[in-house]
């Protein structure tokens, strides 16, 4: 006979299994901000996410398994955290808004009391985080404010070489110019800054309807895995100049482009030339690995 009370099907819980995470809810989300007077910003593109589905559906197209530690970046309420917390070794959380970073933990403590310990925060501005507390983040997965996304990524890219996987929410526009390829008409600066670190691929769109407020831009899931650079710190730092002269006007040439960059056109086109590649070339039609063998000639 089985235990008394317990439905036909059902699991007991021994007290050595952790209950997992409630998620969030429409209604959870409102009345958290209402109980702690948060007023979504434009300004710090915070759009938070309400439904569960959505948020399991995002950390499984991340990849993270139960070996992980992950960061993530602008928890807001903490929709996405308590989604990684269902299935992650740690998280650690960096917020920038006080008000925020105040309500999480009491959010944590009510709906993952279980995966509390495993759980640290960071009130910081995430462009100036240098170090994280807790063992070595292995993934990065957050919903990124659509006017820092790119900036926030690189920054995490080179400041914490552990993070060997992740994926982000970005706004669709974005995530397709740092997935894009050589050739393709949103590959830009983004693209080839991105392909330095890491093979980015599109992993998905996300509809406007599941967030609070309803952004006016769409939303798009970019993943990755990370790759060994092409060079140094100092060679990325050439290449990414390069990389910036190249699009700063699309329609030029690689010759007329890096002119100023290499002190005139025809040391332009000796370094193009020295690199095997056209001077009649366009930034768009070059891969990262070209941009950083035209770097080691400029």
């Amino acid at each position: 006979m089985g235990p008394v009370g317990l439905c036909r099907g059902a699991v007991q819980l021994t007290p050595s299994t952790p209950a997992p995470p409630r998620l969030l809810g429409a209604a959870d989300v409102r009345r958290l901000a209402e109980s702690c007077g948060v007023r979504p910003t434009k300004q710090r593109g915070q759009n938070f996410v309400h439904d569960a589905n959505t948020v399991r559906r995002i950390v499984k197209a991340s990849g993270i398994t139960g070996d992980d530690v992950v960061v993530e970046i602008g928890p807001g309420l903490g929709s996405l955290t308590l989604g990684l917390l269902e299935v992650a070794a740690h998280v650690t959380a960096v917020e920038i808004d006080e008000v925020l970073a105040g309500q999480l933990p009491a959010t944590i403590a009510e709906h993952a009391p279980d995966q509390a310990a495993s759980f640290d925060l960071v009130v910081a501005d995430a462009m100036k985080v240098t170090e994280l507390p807790g063992p070595e983040p292995t993934a990065l997965v957050a919903n990124l404010p659509y006017n820092v996304s790119v900036p926030v990524l690189l920054t995490f890219f080179e400041r914490f070489p552990t993070i060997r996987t992740g994926l982000v929410m970005v706004q669709a526009e974005v995530a397709h110019r740092l997935a894009a390829g050589p050739g393709s008409k949103t590959y830009g600066v983004p693209s080839v800054k991105a392909a330095w670190y890491a093979d980015m691929k599109l992993a998905g769109s996300v509809g406007r309807s599941v967030f609070w407020p309803m952004p006016n831009v769409e939303s798009s899931l970019v993943s990755w895995v990370r790759h060994e650079p092409p060079g140094d710190g100092e060679l990325r730092l050439r290449t990414f100049a390069v990389a910036d002269a190249a699009f700063a006007q699309r329609r030029k040439t690689m010759r007329a482009a890096l002119s100023n960059l290499a002190g005139s056109g025809a040391l332009a086109e000796q370094a193009l030339v020295a690199a095997g590649l056209s001077p009649q070339a366009r930034g768009e039609q070059l891969t990262v690995l070209d941009f950083a063998r035209l770097a080691t000639f400029i």
